[in-house]
């Protein structure tokens, strides 16, 4: 069965295992028809993040000397920093029953970041074999998703505005032939996470509910969380 329309929420600021843990109880809940399906809108303290395969140069003292944990996932790629200034958008679908695979989702995903950076005025595109979305040499979002019978969990992290200097504590992603860029970077100015989150969130559910066969095209908007 289809489920119903998802909803979106801005959450604010939230320690990133807090999110984690989460993500984890909502998922479980979505499987057992408990909860609905959502995106979570929001925005990190400072963290680094890896998925499932090891990251050989990754230095946690040198991260825990300028203050940033590290925190071990079950999402797709390497590590990926979290912090003030990105925008974090959890993805948490029932895609299964949509019949979205996985890298449909990533392609989703990655496709509307796109858009929606060209309503900023931004060229960007997708890197074959290279997951996110890409000014040039530069990542400007990172995307990686984990899906359980198939549910998901994670998402995207987008820098509108961030310390681009925390990346050259490690290397973001295994990426070795092109760095980090920013919305402010190459624009001069960027949204705050939250005001980004009141359009990015709608053109992501947009998104979801365009690829779903036989979905009613509704979008049901989330308020905002204390």
């Amino acid at each position: 069965m289809i489920p119903s329309p998802p909803t979106w929420r801005w959450l604010g600021t939230v320690p990133y295992l807090q999110a984690l843990d989460a993500q984890r109880a909502h998922r479980e809940a979505i499987l057992a028809g408990k909860a609905g399906e959502e995106i979570w809108l929001l925005e990190h303290t400072s963290v680094v993040t890896t998925g499932r395969r090891p990251v050989p140069d990754l230095d946690p003292a040198r991260l825990a000397r300028h203050g940033v944990p590290i925190v071990a996932t079950e999402r797709g790629g390497l590590a990926t920093w979290h912090g003030p200034g990105q925008l974090v958008a959890y993805i948490l679908i029932d895609a299964g029953s949509r019949g979205i695979g996985a890298r449909a989702l990533v392609g989703l995903v990655e496709e509307t970041v796109i858009g929606w950076l060209a309503g900023l005025g931004l060229a960007t595109t997708r890197r074959p074999g290279l997951p996110g979305v890409w000014a040039g040499r530069d990542k400007l979002c990172a995307v990686g998703l984990h899906l359980a019978h198939g549910v998901s969990m994670h998402g995207l992290a987008l820098n509108l505005d961030p310390d681009l200097g925390v990346y050259d504590l490690f290397t973001p992603c295994g990426v070795m032939d092109g760095g980090v860029g920013s919305v402010r970077r190459l624009l001069g100015d960027a949204p705050t996470p939250e005001a980004a989150a009141r359009s990015l969130g709608p053109a992501l559910l947009q998104a979801i509910l365009a690829a779903s066969p036989g979905t009613p095209h509704q979008i049901f908007q989330g308020g905002v969380d204390a």
